[in-house]
């Protein structure tokens, strides 16, 4: 059993690092569009963007019905990031169980 949960669960820790930069990302992106630093015109960044879009909200959505923008600051990414690595650290625990 171990054989086939160990690097199983090593492969889903990887893939929520990943997540986890993928959000901070499209966190940076966003606040650099907002400040006019990059323009949405540009072909890559709007690409970039649409990308990090289309990875990121389906898991925010969610936590943005629960929990409003707070004075116009949008904290779902942070409590996402919370999120994972919560379950980041449960997945170990049983990895470290085995």
């Amino acid at each position: 059993m171990r054989v086939v949960l160990d690097p199983l669960i090593s492969v889903l820790l990887m893939a929520i690092d990943i997540y986890i930069w993928m959000i901070i990302a499209s966190a940076i992106l966003s606040w650099l569009v907002a400040f006019n630093v990059l323009n949405r015109q540009n072909q890559f960044v709007n690409s970039i963007g649409v990308f990090l879009w289309r990875i990121t909200e389906p898991a925010l959505k969610p936590i943005r019905r629960i929990i409003p923008a707070f004075g116009g600051i949008d904290i779902t990414p942070v409590i996402l990031i919370l999120i994972l690595i919560f379950l980041q650290r449960l997945l170990f625990n049983v990895l470290v169980s085995l």
